[in-house]
């Protein structure tokens, strides 16, 4: 008796569990037929209650894959292993990719909102007429110090950074276009200079540097910033702006003779299957009320102007974080510069770091 009752208690649970998901599945015909968008992204990059309303408002469900850099996010999507509907590389990522035909051109019929869009980012050298990709996020590259230990104007320039009063208190990041830029524009010299020269004349400027160097890191600059255990560091904005969110005392500057202006932008990898839900994701984040939520989530600058009016002004006014369009116009988006050149680059790089052993 007792094997016959629980035989129909499982077979009873088992009957509630199918209409469960059945009704689940009525409540969203994308489910019920399959319609899954792939988004391969950095992580922590959309708020995930946006990706939760978009789901309810359109049907799809969203996989949420991640990467920490562009250069794995490119290996996984050559590979072709996984059908990533859309992915959100960096701007000379996306050059390297449109060259490599990685990339579906996008179809503007079916893209609403593109008019949101600062003219300011559209149409740069990574991807003339934005023929396969749409601004997400952009920022820059700068210096943020603390005023514990530095005064407000004491630092603006690149070559302020060789002042000896910092010595063994400057974070670098960990990165060899990034630290090689510096040095380049402190000379005057462009981010993508490939005058071998020129490059030779910045990692010896560099070398210079070493006294000042606590330690070149990643992502727990974060931390040691916000801990105050160096008085200034090389980073860039958006990881900028969580650090001064949670101390006071940190303050972010561009240096106006030039540094990097970078842009991640939403793209369509040619291993898409879903197409129609990569533009209905594209669509959904293009809307400003969403674009500003994201923007508000994230911390980084929102290239969408109709967003920035829902946001508060103390954010969109703050000159740090979204600068003007004269400093902009010093800025340089980095260029693919072929794997050749990337590796004199790289290698500059990696003497200097041996440098300060």
């Amino acid at each position: 008796m007792k094997k016959i009752t629980r035989l129909t208690f499982l077979i009873l649970g088992a009957c509630l569990i199918l209409y469960g998901l059945l009704l689940y599945s009525e409540k969203s015909e994308g489910y019920k037929s399959g319609n899954i968008v792939q988004l391969y992204n950095w992580g922590d990059y959309i708020d995930p209650d946006l990706i939760e309303k978009f789901e309810e408002e359109s049907g799809y469900k969203v996989v949420y894959e991640t990467y920490d850099s562009n250069e794995a996010m490119y290996t996984k999507i050559e590979q072709g292993g996984n059908s990533y509907d859309l992915a959100v590389p960096s701007d000379y990522m996306i050059s390297k990719m449109i060259k490599n035909d990685m990339l579906i051109p996008l179809d503007y019929k079916k893209i609403n909102g593109l008019d949101n869009i600062d003219q300011r980012f559209l149409d740069h050298s990574f991807d003339k007429k934005n023929k396969y990709s749409i601004p997400y996020f952009w920022g820059t590259l700068g210096i943020i110090y603390n005023d514990k230990f530095i005064e407000e104007g004491e630092i603006e320039h690149w070559d302020d950074l060789w002042n000896p009063k910092y010595k063994n208190n400057i974070m670098l990041i960990d990165g060899a276009r990034e630290v090689m830029g510096l040095s380049l524009n402190s000379m005057g010299k462009s981010v993508n200079n490939t005058n071998i020269e020129d490059l030779i004349n910045a990692k010896e400027k560099l070398d210079s540097l070493v006294p000042n160097i606590r330690a070149i890191v990643a992502d727990e600059m974060k931390m040691y910033m916000v801990q105050e255990e160096s008085m200034l560091a090389v980073t860039f904005s958006g990881e900028a702006s969580e650090m001064v969110a949670n101390n006071e005392n940190l303050h972010y500057i561009i240096p106006p003779e030039g540094s990097n202006l970078w842009f991640d932008n939403i793209v369509i990898p040619k291993t898409a299957k879903n197409l129609d839900g990569a533009y209905a994701l594209i669509n959904f984040l293009l809307e400003p009320e969403n674009a500003a939520q994201n923007a508000e989530y994230i911390g980084y600058a929102t290239p969408n102007t109709k967003a920035m009016e829902l946001m508060p002004e103390e954010v969109v006014t703050d000159k740090q974080f979204y600068p003007s369009k004269e400093t902009v116009e010093h800025l340089e988006v980095y260029e693919d510069l072929g794997i050749e050149m990337l590796g004199i680059y790289n290698d500059y790089f990696l003497s200097f770091k041996m440098h300060r052993k």
